[in-house]
């Protein structure tokens, strides 16, 4: 029997096992470690303005491969030019795959210099609670214009939301409306699971429904049992509520790129110390 002949027939009672057990899909369904995860800073805003290369440094020497930046009092850069923090960011292995940003002051300066040091993404971080559906309508065509930007500097543009775009308005979720009413083809949006899930909305839900529309998302844990009403219920990965490894399966099922860690409260803990151990939990994690 030749070679051919014989692998045809092991791969084949390879292929069969799996069907008697489900289906020969199984085969490659198996998880696999998440090898690159990112690190939003304003989870270390105490600590960054103080020494901002060495608290970088650090955040490198805890296994962060990305990081996704914040319109501080020191700007984007931390105070210093976007190459010249490329080039820091280079030295330490790690890459600045977005930022969030004022989108109503010199957009256009901060969409060149990000396309100019590779960056991915331009963000919005926050439009507050408004009072119409028409309002969410002119963000929408304000988040399309940003897009149309990042598109002409080789990035893309997307929203990150919080709570309020998941309480209906009129009958209808805000964040329907935003997705509705935005091109796909230059406008993400970055799931906070966090704010999807504080006002009782299930993450999964939304990924199904809009899939290819999340392309980053912030993991970001809630205590067990905190009420609905308690917004600063943030706490280390793990230790709350929230299921990770299914939540972020789903993610990725459809079309999830960017994990992104990020943490506003901690008590009984540093920032720093919430950020390694948030950096150990994403280690474990595999989907």
């Amino acid at each position: 029997m030749s070679y051919n002949r014989r692998q045809f027939l092991k791969t084949g009672g390879v292929f069969a096992s799996a069907l008697a057990m489900g289906s020969a899909t199984d085969l490659f369904a198996a998880n696999k470690p998440l090898k690159q995860f990112g690190l939003q800073l304003y989870t270390l805003r105490e600590d960054l303005p103080k020494d901002p290369q060495g608290i970088l440094k650090q955040i490198a020497s805890f296994g962060y491969k990305q990081i996704e930046g914040y319109e501080g009092p020191k700007g984007i850069y931390w105070g210093m030019g976007h190459k010249e923090f490329k080039k820091y960011m280079d030295d330490l292995g790690m890459t600045m795959v977005s930022t969030h940003c004022n989108i109503n002051a010199d957009f256009e300066k901060k969409a060149a210099e990000a396309g100019e040091i590779g960056m991915k993404y331009l963000i919005c971080p926050y439009i507050g609670a408004q009072k119409t559906l028409d309002d969410y309508k002119k963000y929408a065509e304000k988040f399309n214009a940003c897009g149309d930007i990042c598109k002409k500097n080789g990035l893309r543009f997307a929203y990150h939301n919080h709570g309020y775009t998941f309480v209906s308005l009129d009958g209808v979720m805000p964040q329907d409306t935003l997705m509705q009413n935005t091109n796909a083809d230059t406008v993400d949006f970055e799931m906070d699971i966090y704010w999807v899930a504080t006002p009782g909305e299930d993450p999964i839900t939304w990924l199904k429904k809009y899939p290819n529309r999340f392309r980053l998302c912030h993991v970001k844990d809630r205590e067990k049992g905190a009420d609905p009403k308690q917004h600063e219920a943030s706490v280390n990965l793990g230790t709350g509520y929230l299921d990770f490894g299914k939540i972020l399966k789903t993610a990725k099922a459809n079309g999830m790129q960017y994990y992104i860690v990020e943490q506003e409260r901690y008590e009984g803990t540093t920032p720093l110390k919430a950020a390694e151990a948030d950096a150990v939990y994403m280690k474990k994690l595999s989907f």
